[in-house]
């Protein structure tokens, strides 16, 4: 069973979903008040093929509990998302890293999911090759979030691991 957190601290997101930018000081021009559905909440979970799952529908219930404004479309994406995250960190990283760390952080136009493990290993998205039948869970994430209008990126941690991550637009990117 997932439970999920949410994180505390007054901070604001800057416009790839990304968190940490503190708030200004009393008396400084306040920017406005968060909208309700604004947060970060994270949970952990063992890195065992279960929480794969147990991830996804996690983090759709987070969505729907804090009504989230996110497109249908930009939801099955971002879910497509969580579960090659979960599934890399569960496949290449739990013998280093027992336990992985899955974060939702919620900001007026956009929504960010990232997996975080004490693996050291930096992992590369690979180029589809017909005759692999895996090894491109994170050309798919790159695709589906380019495809949105999102971006993705891999930082180290300072404990020696990595975060992946994945800022998706609450509305999809326009197509032209």
């Amino acid at each position: 069973m997932v439970t999920i957190e949410r994180e505390g601290g007054d901070r604001t997101m800057d416009n790839h979903g990304r968190g940490g930018v503190p708030r200004p000081a009393e008396g400084a021009e306040r920017p406005p008040e968060p909208l309700p559905y604004e947060g970060v909440w994270r949970f952990t979970a063992p890195a065992v093929e279960a929480s794969v799952p147990q991830a996804r529908h996690a983090v759709r219930d987070l969505l729907l509990r804090q009504g989230v404004p996110v497109a249908d479309e930009v939801v099955d994406g971002l879910l497509l998302i969580v579960s090659e995250l979960v599934t890399n960190a569960v496949k290449h990283a739990a013998l280093l890293s027992p336990t992985l760390g899955v974060e939702v952080a919620v900001g007026a136009e956009w929504v960010r999911v990232s997996v975080e493990d004490n693996h050291p290993y930096r992992p590369t998205a690979l180029e589809a090759d017909h005759g692999q039948t895996g090894g491109r869970g994170l050309l798919l994430v790159r695709e589906v979030a380019r495809e949105a209008g999102g971006a993705v990126d891999v930082e180290h941690t300072a404990s020696g691991g990595k975060v992946i991550w994945a800022a998706l637009p609450l509305k999809p990117a326009l197509s032209g």
